[in-house]
């Protein structure tokens, strides 16, 4: 089993000065930014390469989303309280629009322009007079302003917090003019982007209501679409909006086909797979290995009538794994979680439980370039030598990999080093299970909330308890699981970490030292280690690509060596079924699947299906 994608916001544009250096581009107003000045879209871009522009509007597409949610209880997306609803990036415009076959570019949307100020200390938009929200109100720079404050608020996700945390303040110049000015010492590389990304609210949605709550009324958005129909836990539908603003513009055009989208929540995976066969909605894609290899093996696949495919995945998978809570005294020793991994037979789970499907995680950047492998190059080791004193020698030998098993699922000989490795740490062994140094006995609780997991986590805890390790599974209701995945109430627990092709400030809300003491962070290990903190600066400051591949390297051999999870899996591909009632364009974008955002209702395909 594969997490979903947690998405992220991407990178942003970089100036220095008033000249041309290294790839980044002169202090003027622009049509789009990118992370290293460079946009593949000229000015006068009708559309973007990936999308149909003629493509028919109309139909509905009904799917399972791609986020591990299988419940909500708010629409209001931005705060940390509540299970939010998926869909809700629909909702909202953004400044800048992603171009999603380029690493790090947007174009504007909201805004007409971005200019870089020449010290690059400020980013300028200049919103374009037609924007509305669905109210029809005008979109002003107040709104953005208001929009800045609140997603920088403590009630906000961190999330948002993270991706904006280098912004000082935001400034309404006039009704079209915004202007955002970055924290005394911040890197600015990423400003014009990080500010082009994030969603503008209208004000009016909490009038009357505390933007710090939870809600299920539907807001009035910014965006293509609006909800216009949910129950609570079971679905929510959103309705393209025909007045939407923006429809015709350079961003928009050939996206967005879809007259509705309805997401189908369901809290049991058979019962969700048995919706799609009797095409009570109609893509989903599989995350599962074992569902993927022999439950679609059905009439509706042989026919025709539904089609179950692969398509490539080009985007970093990031890395997933079970993340150890070093919050937690007992996990304190690095020795004592690297010892916790011997005992996962990745081979055995893959040939047994995978089908041969998946591919084993080693690096926090997988499936991409920012991968560190073998020895640190000579960049890398420009980066790590100045902490060398602070670090394990084994940062700067070859990256560290998972160990590999002999596939029998009791590996003896990865068994005994585990239990000789906690001998080392301290541990001692009574009536054969493990008691710390200090006597306090040790065990350790996997916490989810999806039943899937349990037969991939089951061989492991009982290979936990061969070494002397009590360990069990606890499978929890969402709600419950999100409650203690905020507060970090937790030893161990299953996640995944997407990262963008151009990671900036997102990665703190990962990695970073403050992020470990934020409710409802992603630092899920409690990661605090001043060595991090400075290399997440270094990936935040790259002028080039070159420069962030070492420095995300560097990083990756830091985090490595700290054995702060055991890895999982990925996959190089998004499986997916659906009902043969879709068409989509010729190219598919790079770092998207593009579903939603390109394909389209066949009404042809549809009719015959129903014959």
């Amino acid at each position: 089993m594969r997490l979903p994608r947690q998405a992220g916001i991407t990178a942003a544009l970089a100036l220095l000065g008033s000249m041309a250096v290294s790839g980044f581009v002169l202090a003027e107003p622009r049509h789009g930014a990118s992370a290293f000045g460079k946009l593949k879209y000229a000015a006068d871009f009708k559309h973007f390469d990936y999308v149909n522009p003629d493509a028919p509007k109309g139909g509905r597409l009904s799917m399972i989303g791609n986020e591990p949610l299988i419940t909500f209880d708010s629409f209001n997306g931005f705060i940390a309280r509540g299970v939010r609803a998926q869909g809700l990036i629909y909702l909202y415009d953004t400044l800048l629009a992603r171009a999603m076959d380029e690493p790090d570019a947007a174009y504007g949307l909201l805004a007409k322009t971005v200019e870089r100020s020449a010290d690059g200390r400020s980013a300028t938009f200049v919103l374009r007079k037609e924007a509305r929200f669905a109210n029809g109100t005008p979109v002003r720079a107040s709104d953005v302003v208001w929009s800045f404050e609140k997603l920088t608020s403590k009630v906000a996700r961190p999330a948002f917090s993270a991706a904006l945390q280098n912004i000082e303040k935001a400034e309404a110049l006039d009704d079209l003019t915004v202007r955002f000015t970055a924290k005394e010492g911040a890197e600015t590389r990423d400003l014009p982007l990080r500010a082009g990304a994030m969603p503008v609210l209208w004000r009016g949605n909490y009038a009357e209501r505390d933007f710090s709550k939870p809600t299920l009324t539907p807001p009035v958005s910014s965006g293509p679409y609006e909800i216009t129909d949910f129950k609570q836990g079971r679905y929510v539908t959103y309705s393209r909006r025909e007045d939407y603003w923006a429809r015709d513009l350079p961003v928009n055009r050939g996206r967005f086909n879809f007259d509705e989208l309805r997401y189908e929540f369901f809290r049991d995976r058979n019962a969700e797979l048995e919706g799609l066969k009797s095409r009570n909605f109609e893509l989903r894609e599989e995350f599962t290995s074992r569902t993927w290899a022999r439950q679609y093996d059905i009439p509706q696949v042989a026919d025709g009538r539904m089609i179950k495919e692969e398509l490539p995945d080009e985007s970093a998978s990031g890395g997933q794994g079970f993340l150890i809570n070093t919050r937690r005294a007992k996990f304190a020793d690095p020795r004592i979680r690297e010892a916790l991994g011997y005992a996962f037979d990745f081979e055995w789970t893959r040939r047994t439980l995978f089908f041969g499907a998946y591919e084993r995680t080693a690096s926090y950047f997988e499936n991409s370039n920012m991968r560190a492998a073998g020895k640190p190059s000579p960049a890398e080791l420009a980066l790590l030598e100045p902490f060398r004193d602070q670090l394990s020698s084994r940062v700067f030998g070859p990256a560290i990999e998972p160990p590999v098993s002999n596939g029998s699922g009791k590996d003896k000989k990865l068994l005994r080093t585990a239990r000789k490795m906690l001998l080392d740490a301290g541990m001692q062994f009574k009536n054969g299970e493990a008691f710390l140094a200090d006597g306090t006995p040790f065990d350790v609780e996997f916490l989810i909330f999806a039943q899937g997991f349990e037969r991939i986590i089951s061989p492991f805890v009982e290979n936990l308890r061969l070494i002397g390790v009590p360990a069990r599974i606890s499978r929890i209701p969402p709600t419950a699981y999100e409650q203690r995945r905020i507060s970090f109430d937790f030893d161990i627990i299953v996640r995944r970490y997407a990262v963008p092709p151009t990671p900036g400030p997102e990665l703190a809300n990962f990695f970073r030292s403050v992020a470990a003491d934020t409710p409802g962070s992603f630092n899920f290990a409690g990661i605090k280690d001043p060595v991090v903190d400075a290399l997440l600066a270094k990936v935040q400051a790259a002028r080039s690509r070159q420069d962030l591949v070492s420095a995300t390297r560097a990083l990756d051999r830091v985090l490595r060596a700290g054995f702060y999870w055991i890895p999982n899996w990925y996959n190089r591909t998004h499986r997916l079924a659906y009902w043969n009632v879709f068409q989509r364009p010729a190219v598919k974008p790079k770092y998207a699947r593009g579903i939603i955002d390109t394909w389209w209702y066949d009404e042809a395909k549809a009719a015959k299906l129903a014959n």
